[in-house]
């Protein structure tokens, strides 16, 4: 697996790339910063023309396919339109759930306030919907896995909020930016607390894996990104103190015969 600073390929054949995406990329254009950087941009200066199926948040890291042809495109296209694909993201919220799993169906809309949130609306939103898993609490957070069943921009974020929970340093649906420090849950921490480096400090949502149909075998295929390395560090401290692991004990998935 090749690794470079935006992203690394999870898997690339003549018709479809899978790469897992650093967090502060979009995805493809953005009619609002025109300037950011993209993920598409980067990987064309190796794979060449390539082209968008689907799109995840900027903030937000883990799998991206897209098509490298036009037939490819079409046919990602129309699993993602026909709501065919299966999406699972793991995120890190502030406080413990009560629930075991929440079912969440919400309508969204899209660009809804001055801030360009998405927010519930029963008249002007879309169907939108989500299934959470509660993976387990540890000291003052707690791991969630989700299942959008739609792709509506911001959903997992807009319905975890409509439900009392946050994202961890989520910048646009949290009041809590305080990054997440050793030192908030590990009782005998012997390091300066004035000098300490953050474990995380981002939006604490990563694209974990994704099932799709080959656009040319047809075949079922599935991919798993491993965190990003700040994630990855959190969730390693928190599984050794508190025993709550997201990923469980179970090796990563590796990349399936087409």
């Amino acid at each position: 697996m090749k690794s470079i600073a935006d992203y690394s390929t999870l898997y690339a054949d003549d018709d479809i790339i899978v790469l897992n995406k650093r967090p502060g990329l979009l995805v493809a254009a953005d009619r609002y910063d025109l300037d950011a950087p993209r993920l598409d941009k980067s990987a064309q200066k190796e794979f060449g023309e390539i082209f968008a199926v689907h799109r995840i948040d900027r903030d937000t890291s883990g799998i991206v396919v897209y098509a490298r042809t036009q037939e490819s495109q079409k046919s990602l296209s129309m699993q993602f339109e026909n709501r065919e694909v299966k999406k699972i993201y793991h995120c890190l919220v502030y406080g413990h759930p009560l629930w075991k799993d929440l079912h969440v169906d919400l309508k969204l809309m899209i660009d809804g306030d001055s801030r360009h949130r998405t927010v519930i609306s029963r008249t002007h939103g879309k169907p939108s919907v989500t299934d959470f898993i509660n993976l387990g609490s540890c000291g003052p957070y707690s791991w969630i896995e989700a299942h959008p069943l739609t792709g509506r921009t911001h959903q997992i974020r807009a319905h975890l909020q409509a439900n009392g929970f946050s994202i961890v340093c989520d910048p646009l649906y949290s009041g809590n930016q305080h990054p997440v420090l050793l030192s908030d849950f590990k009782r005998k921490y012997n390091g300066d607390t004035l000098d300490e480096r953050p474990l995380l400090s981002r939006l604490a949502l990563h694209a974990y894996q994704i099932t799709f149909r080959h656009p040319r075998s047809e075949k079922d295929i599935s991919f798993t990104a491993p965190y990003p390395r700040d994630l990855e560090a959190v969730r390693k401290q928190l599984a050794k103190i508190f025993k709550v692991d997201p990923l469980g004990t179970g090796p990563q998935e590796k990349s399936p015969e087409i």
